[in-house]
This record gives structure tokens, C-alpha cells and sequence, in this order.
């Protein structure tokens, strides 16, 4: 992957798990959000794995100039609507199946937290009771969880939740509201708790190579992390809508390994001929989530750790495109 469209391919590259699923699936898809980091990528994965056969509905303000356009000459049926318009989000098409990309997580703790209640809390409840009866797969965090200890193999679904700051506590807010809606209106719901989604423009692995490429000081406190291909991620957000049930299916998204921050730097280190500069030591806890339910489910990422920290450092040092949005994944008291 040299190229943006070489990269957008790879990410749109369905897998034929993916099509047998989605040829189960009755009904249009809808993709609320599609025009963040995740959506105009699933909206294409959507649009090869069903083959035309169906309405793929990409709905968000488009801010992007020429991505509307773009998607809408691939194939997709584009509504350029604000959602937390109440008029708009009345006025969007019906749809069957609602993939929920919608949310808010940086700037969150700088007097904007009531903004970031209101996108993560708020608004996921009006959309759950304008598609009642849809399949809903809502994406959420693995944020919710609170750090445990790295030895211990990650927080399952199964796990206590304890979300720390405003940005985690509202995702929670965001579970807990669609649950009710699920249940008031026995809508098929699915909660997506993902960490950390990386492609070559943005995610953990290219903020710690433009940190290693500028001779920057690495911060090895937050020493553990999980990642995985976004491409992956987002086939588990299509998949995940067969699984959508009343109370809601929830499952953790993410890699089934467990990424040192020290030993990932050091091989992007390697592979851009540069030597890290670290600081700091590793803390006994990290947010970690465990996806092995994802895993038996759905398979295993394509793209191993080690492959995506060569593409990573060969894109950073090509001079790729980046989106400009770190993931702040070092941070530990829930402020981003």
C-alpha cells in the first residue's frame, strides 16, 4: 500500500465471510456518520461486499469537500444530513439495518463535556427511537472499561465497567440508553467496543512513528496497548448486524495480541532509521480489552502486527497523507 487509493482498496476489500453474511441480511444498510475516520471506508466495504444488490444509505453533514460526490459515483445512495437536526433525522429514509458511527472524543474535557454527553448520550437515544424495529449496530469503546492489570489477558464483555472522564462515561451513557431503547422498543441492537482501529493516516502505530521520525520523547507509562486494522473493524460492524438482539449484543473489538509500546517504537525505529527516544516506565495496568468472542466469530485480522508497523513506517516516511487526529492513547485519567 504506496498510494491513498491503494490503501482505500485494501480497506474496501470484502471478505467472503463478509458477502455470505450480508446475503443473509434482509434490507437496505444505512451508515450513520459516514463521513468520519470510519465511514466513507465502510460505506465502500458495504458497496462491494453486496454487490448493488441493495440500497447502501450514507448519510453525514459531509464536511469533506468532494466525498459526497465521490461516494455517491461509487455507488451509494448519499444523504447529506445533520442528525442532530430533529427534522432531519425524522426526514431520513427508513432502513432496515443502521450501522451508528455518530460520536465525540476529543476536546471533551475542555468546557465542551455537556457538547460530548449530548452526541454520545443524547443523540444515540433519537436515533434508536426514529429506526425502532431496525437492526441497529452501534459503534462504543473499549473505554468503558477501566485500565487493568497488563498480565491479566484484558477486559472481557463480561467484565465490570468503570469509565474514567467524561468521554467514557458518556460512551457508557450511550450503551446504557440504547439498551433501554432496545428493550422499550425490541429493536435488535449490537455494541461495538472497540481499541484501537489503526490504518496508514491515523491510529496509535502512526502516532508513535511521526513521535520516533521527529526525535520526540515516546511516553512508555501507558506500556501495552491493543490495535487492529481498521479494515477488519469495519467488517465486524457489518457482520456484527446478524447478531443484533434484544438486550443488545455486545462484543469487544480489537487484535488478539498484545502490543509493547517500547518494542513497536523500536521496529518503527528500525524501519525509518531512527532511534527512539523513550521516557517514563511501564505502569502495571493499561485499557486492554480481550476480543476473543470477535475472534471465534469473525476470524482474525488479516493484517498482523507486524505488517501493519511496516506499512506504517513506510507510509511516514514516503510522506502519506495524515488525518491529523491522535489518538491521545497514552493518556490515563480519561481526558482527551
Amino acid at each position: 500500500m504506496r498510494t491513498t487509493a491503494e490503501l482505500e482498496e485494501r480497506l474496501a476489500r470484502p471478505s467472503p465471510g463478509l458477502v455470505d453474511d450480508l446475503g443473509k441480511l434482509d434490507g437496505d444498510i444505512m451508515i450513520l456518520g459516514a463521513g468520519g475516520k470510519l465511514g466513507p471506508s465502510l460505506v465502500r466495504l458495504a458497496l462491494k461486499a453486496t454487490g448493488g444488490d441493495r440500497r447502501i444509505i450514507a448519510v453525514s453533514r459531509f464536511s469533506e469537500p468532494g466525498l459526497a460526490r465521490a461516494l455517491q459515483d461509487e455507488g451509494a445512495t448519499v444523504v447529506a444530513a445533520d442528525a442532530a437536526d430533529e427534522r432531519a433525522l425524522h426526514e431520513l429514509p427508513d432502513a432496515a439495518n443502521v450501522v451508528f458511527l455518530v460520536g465525540a472524543k476529543f476536546g471533551t474535557s475542555s468546557g465542551q463535556e455537556h457538547a460530548a454527553w449530548f452526541t454520545n448520550t443524547y443523540l444515540p437515544g433519537r436515533v434508536a427511537d426514529r429506526f425502532a424495529g431496525s437492526r441497529i449496530a452501534a459503534l462504543s469503546t473499549g473505554n468503558v472499561y477501566p485500565l487493568v492489570p497488563v498480565t491479566g489477558g484484558g477486559s472481557t464483555e463480561g467484565s465490570p465497567t468503570g469509565p474514567v472522564g467524561d468521554y467514557a462515561m458518556s460512551c457508557l451513557g450511550r450503551e446504557r440508553v440504547l439498551t433501554y431503547f432496545a428493550e422499550k422498543n425490541r429493536t435488535p441492537t449490537a455494541l461495538l467496543r472497540l481499541n484501537y482501529a489503526v490504518e496508514l493516516r491515523y491510529g496509535v502505530l502512526v502516532d508513535l512513528a511521526q513521535k520516533v521520525l521527529a526525535g520526540e520523547p515516546v511516553d512508555l507509562t501507558t506500556g501495552q496497548v491493543n490495535v487492529v486494522w481498521q479494515g477488519y473493524a469495519n467488517e465486524v460492524a457489518l457482520r456484527s448486524l446478524l447478531h443484533a438482539g434484544v438486550p443488545p449484543f455486545v462484543l469487544n473489538v480489537t487484535g488478539p495480541e498484545l502490543i509493547s509500546v517500547r518494542q513497536a517504537a523500536s521496529a518503527l525505529g528500525e524501519a525509518l532509521g531512527k532511534e527512539p527516544v523513550f521516557t517514563g516506565e511501564e505502569a502495571p495496568t493499561a485499557l486492554l480489552s480481550n476480543a476473543s468472542r470477535c475472534h471465534r466469530l469473525f476470524g482474525y485480522p488479516e493484517l498482523t502486527p507486524a505488517e501493519l508497523i511496516e506499512h506504517t513506517a513506510r507510509w511516514v516516511a514516503d510522506g502519506g497523507p495524515l488525518l491529523g487526529k491522535p489518538t491521545k492513547f497514552e493518556r490515563r485519567d480519561g481526558r482527551f
